[in-house]
């Protein structure tokens, strides 16, 4: 997937405020702020990196309303929480786009890819018999090509 369009980030904040209401909460500075920083990211960040380019902008936050907001916006489904397998997690905005993560072992970087074929699969029968799923979600781990590529120069 490509870098955000400025233009689809000013709608997505624009629509932020309703999304809020919809959930019951507040519009405040730090959760447009955190929201913003996730939606200009791509790198999928942690909360400890959230924290540190929040503050670039709100000296005075801490990392425990970094948590809470993430959580907050978590829970109300704005946001993406992706486990890596380095025990960290990292978070994206909701854009709307179904898609999957690649996540290298090595250099821990994360990916998002597309995969039509996989979404419109049908469910396996247990899926079904189990309850109801809301989603759909590939994590693929591996050695990204310029992690192996350092490798094989050694």
């Amino acid at each position: 997937m490509h870098e955000p369009d400025q233009h689809i980030i000013q709608g997505r904040l624009a629509d932020f405020e309703k999304r809020c209401r919809e959930n019951g909460l507040k519009m405040t500075h730090q959760r447009l702020t955190i929201y913003r920083e996730l939606l200009s990211s791509r790198d999928h960040p942690a909360v400890e990196t959230i924290f540190q380019r929040v503050r670039r902008h709100i000296p005075t936050i801490s990392i425990d309303t970094v948590y809470r907001t993430l959580a907050t916006l978590e829970e109300a489904g704005m946001i993406n929480r992706v486990d890596t397998t380095e025990g960290l997690v990292r978070y994206e905005a909701d854009r709307g786009i179904p898609h999957h993560h690649l996540i290298c072992m090595k250099c821990h970087q994360i990916r998002d890819f597309i995969w039509d074929a996989f979404d419109t699969l049908p469910r396996p029968p247990e899926v079904d018999r189990w309850g109801q799923s809301v989603a759909r979600n590939v994590v693929i781990t591996g050695i990204c090509r310029q992690c192996y590529e350092q490798a094989e120069k050694k």
